[in-house]
């Protein structure tokens, strides 16, 4: 067992150092799986599609209201956006065909594409995209990436204050989309391909409300696939969307269906596994890892790096959490090292910072290489001693007094595992008690957004190759700041990133991660690696450092 560990541990750092060296420019070169995705029309593609499992029934899936992986797997697979990002993890033509820059980075103009259609066979043409971005600046939707998507863009202050129209996108034909921002934006290329800005119809939305996004009947998409049917707790189908044009060559888009599992339960996905029903699992029981062999090595277990921390989110609005040497002490009394190496059996590695690897710099560099601040100490015996003498500090010595904390998580992975530690860990460092409260998964995202916690697991897997994808989560009413964080030193280094030189930028996003790591504002606890199991006979799909499984090519051999 010892052995197996090891091998998938330096399997884990292998790939890791890889994802570090980043790519040149904005966007990091891909460690992604691919598994032959050059397959053509005529390939031998399984008659009943292609069947996964990436997570359980997902929250929503309204593009503007989604901030999950799973969901996002979905909404990737149905929808597609004026640009779409290719399996070497670059920006490609979308719905768009083209697009042009003004010279002073705050113009973009968007040429679509003739003949787009939704999948109801109705034209999709810019004006869509007009009302689609307004949307996500509509404060009535309460988009958790308003801020991140859109907030760039001129008029977003005035639209989030009740006014959407003020957005400054326009149409001036149907086949012409204009953003006009606020100020420069380099990685707007990235937004335009990320899920939020996937176009909705508006007749649908308006007849339907919230409840268009919930059934095949009213789920109008333009990607190369559409629902076809949705069993909650059961499955997701979608089927090749005949009125599909876009950025995937339609000639290799060949399987008829693709078919979502809908299993919390790893067990269970493990067992659609082994017995044929799905190609590939997302969630494997961590009991079974040590028996699994690498996909290196002949076997069809995988260990790909993501760009995206584990971390613990406390709800700094109330007691005890709003003290900094409680939240200092909460941090600090954890063994990183043996949460990632021995709990997590070597798949993450333990994170001493927040922005972890494949995250590049100004001049293309590891961008984590250059945060300099040390707040975690390495060495967990100083780590313990700072953390006790933080407790102390707060005025609970040996934690005398100290409230029980209740721990809120969702049951998958290493998740309860993780609880129970900190259980232990907690008990033993510091001498305080904590419960553990386990919550659906379809619940916990809400009660973590709703701030209906006090201390609860958290993560987050980068939407672009840039620290602000990160940062901008620790931001006074960014609609994904859980931990409901808010500094107004940190806020305005934030505000003093959006400026047009790049070095000065990055030197200030270091300064403002420095902030927020001082101020605990959260724990990152690991950093993540994806891991699943994929049958053989699944080609054409391939892996994202986003933690995206691309389907669009995908068919069973």
């Amino acid at each position: 067992m010892k052995k197996m560990l090891a091998l998938v541990l330096a399997a884990v750092m292998a790939f890791s150092m890889a994802a570090c060296g980043g790519g040149s420019g904005s966007t990091a070169t891909s460690g992604a799986t691919s598994t032959d995705s050059t397959a053509a029309s005529g390939s031998t593609a399984s008659a009943t599609g292609v069947t996964v499992q990436v997570g359980p029934n997902p929250e929503t899936l309204d593009p503007a209201l989604n901030s999950a992986i799973d969901g996002a797997n979905m909404l990737i697979t149905a929808f597609e956006g004026l640009l779409i990002v290719d399996e070497n993890n670059q920006v490609q033509p979308g719905q768009a065909e083209s697009y042009e820059v003004s010279e002073d980075g705050l113009t973009w103009t968007f040429h679509l594409r003739e003949g787009l259609k939704w999948s109801d066979g109705t034209d999709l043409d810019a004006n869509d995209f007009v009302y689609t971005y307004k949307r996500v600046a509509d404060p009535n939707t309460a988009a958790p990436y308003s801020a991140t998507a859109v907030g760039m863009i001129a008029g977003y202050d005035e639209a989030m204050n009740g006014d959407p129209d003020a957005l400054q996108v326009e149409a001036p034909d149907p086949l012409t989309f204009v953003v006009h921002l606020s100020y420069p934006c380099t990685y707007f290329d990235k937004l335009a391909a990320f899920a939020t800005l996937s176009p909705v119809q508006q007749e649908t939305i308006e007849a339907n409300g919230d409840s268009w996004a919930t059934a095949p009947e009213t789920y109008v998409s333009n990607g190369p696939y559409y629902m076809t049917e949705w069993t909650v707790g059961q499955q997701i189908v979608f089927s090749k969307n005949p009125y599909y044009k876009g950025g995937w060559d339609t000639s290799k888009i060949v399987s008829e269906t693709i078919t979502f599992l809908l299993m919390e339960d790893s067990t269970a996905a493990y067992t659609a596994y082994t017995t044929g029903q799905a190609q590939l699992i997302k969630d494997v029981p961590t009991e079974e890892i040590p028996s699994l062999t690498k996909a290196e090595d002949g076997g069809d277990f995988y260990v790909d790096p993501i760009m995206g921390t584990y971390y613990l989110s406390m709800n700094d609005q109330v007691e005890p959490f709003n003290d900094v040497n409680v939240r200092k002490a909460l941090s600090l009394a954890i063994d990183r090292d043996y949460v990632a190496n021995n709990l997590m059996q070597g798949t993450y590695s333990p994170a001493y910072k927040l922005t972890g690897p494949g995250i590049t710099d100004a001049d293309g560099s590891a961008y984590m290489d250059n945060s300099d601040y040390d707040v975690i100490p390495t060495d967990y015996e100083e780590a313990k001693k700072q953390a006790q003498e933080a407790l102390a500090e707060a005025g609970y010595p040996n934690g005398e007094g100290f409230p029980t904390i209740t721990y809120s998580t969702n049951d998958s992975g290493y998740h309860k595992a993780v609880a129970e530690y900190l259980q232990q860990c907690y008990k033993e460092v510091l001498g305080i008690n904590l419960d553990v409260e386990v919550v659906e998964w379809s619940s916990f995202t809400p009660l973590r957004r709703a701030g209906d916690y006090q201390m609860a697991r958290n993560g987050w897997v980068f939407d672009y190759n840039d620290p602000s994808s990160m940062l901008e989560l620790f931001m006074t009413g960014n609609g994904n700041n859980d931990g409901k964080y808010s500094n107004p030193e940190y806020d305005a280094m934030m505000d003093n990133t959006k400026i047009a030189d790049k070095d000065e930028r990055f030197a200030n996003l270091h300064a403002a991660e420095e902030i927020a790591m001082e101020d605990y504002a959260m724990i990152p606890l690991a950093f993540y690696n994806d891991f699943w199991l994929q049958s053989s006979s699944l080609k054409g799909s391939w892996h994202s450092p986003y933690g995206y499984w691309y389907l669009q090519y995908a068919y069973v051999e």
